[in-house]
């Protein structure tokens, strides 16, 4: 298959672009930098959120994944522009693969279900009504246009709604501070943290799940068994963040120096995905629980001396 990967120098562009280059498949990537995990994925490097359809690499795809975006959620509550940016960057990979009828998946997010203090939800229950923040409203809007787009020109699609994704490619703090590695670098160095919200409970994804699930979806979106859907793609179990602070500190071997406040603007304190939708369509098994998935988090950010 050929396929194409905006997006492909981040975690999980990265993580996912190397899956498929490993079985045997063709990627190409378009993101605004360039890779700084590895060299094969081959890249074309520009602002999506400034491109039309006709600057879109002009091949023949099996797939577009669409994951491109600002995802760090208070960041866009402190510059709500970058909320508009990512709406901007999927219009034109959009239009293209209407112009092309090319199946496109597109990385939604647990934020669209707003902050619900249900124990599980499922797709259905996402409140387009009320968005957190101006992250969860573009990815809203992102969902809008796919939906929109399959009902005016029947354009095959999936929607995936990822949570809380750790693990390999993610320790890179000095561009984006992801709580997982911030949280483990710092309680092994014995330094402070803050905690903003110490009963936030959370849906932890270990990576190698995610790509699992999204390797199942492209083929059952191109092999036709599964289209214009929306899915869960998590663990299915949530965890606080004092749970989060305290196996960190267990698998580093050091008392974690906390401060718990509340949350802040815009992030959701409580979700726990319902993946059975995953289950029944794409097959889709998690393996790895947050217990088992930190360590290897941690190795990985010793492997690459982040540690």
């Amino acid at each position: 298959m050929n396929i194409l990967i905006t997006g492909s120098s981040g975690q999980i562009g990265t993580n996912v672009g190397i899956a498929l280059l490993d079985r045997g498949d063709t990627v190409t990537g378009i993101d605004i930098r360039a890779n700084t995990w590895t060299d094969r994925i081959p890249t074309q490097t520009f602002d999506l959120s400034k491109a039309t359809p006709s600057d879109i690499p002009a091949q023949k795809y099996d797939v577009v994944l669409h994951f491109a975006a600002h995802a760090k959620v208070y960041e866009l509550v402190e510059h709500p522009d970058r909320a508009m940016e990512n709406i901007n960057m999927l219009f034109p990979v959009l239009d293209y693969c209407r112009q092309q009828n090319t199946p496109i998946i597109f990385s939604s997010s647990r934020e669209v279900y707003g902050d619900i203090h249900r124990h599980v939800t499922e797709e259905a229950s996402a409140d387009f009504v009320v968005a957190e923040s101006p992250y969860s409203a573009s990815k809203i809007a992102g969902e809008a246009l796919i939906y929109s787009y399959a009902q005016c020109y029947d354009l095959p699609y999936l929607v995936l709604r990822f949570s809380n994704v750790y693990g390999r490619f993610d320790n890179d703090i000095d561009r984006l501070e992801r709580v997982i590695p911030l949280f483990v670098r710092r309680i092994a160095d014995g330094d402070a943290i803050t905690v903003y919200g110490r009963e936030k409970v959370l849906d932890f994804t270990y990576v190698e799940d995610c790509v699992n699930g999204i390797l199942k979806g492209i083929d059952a979106l191109i092999d036709g068994r599964v289209k214009h859907q929306t899915i869960n793609l998590a663990y299915g179990r949530g965890s606080s963040l004092e749970d989060l602070v305290n196996m960190i500190g267990m698998a580093v071997g050091k008392t974690p120096d906390v401060t718990y406040e509340s949350s802040r603007s815009g992030e959701v304190t409580r979700y726990v995905a319902d993946i059975a939708k995953a289950r029944d369509l794409l097959g889709y098994t998690p393996q790895v629980p947050l217990s088992g998935g930190l360590p290897k988090a941690i190795q990985w950010q010793r492997d690459t001396g982040a540690l």
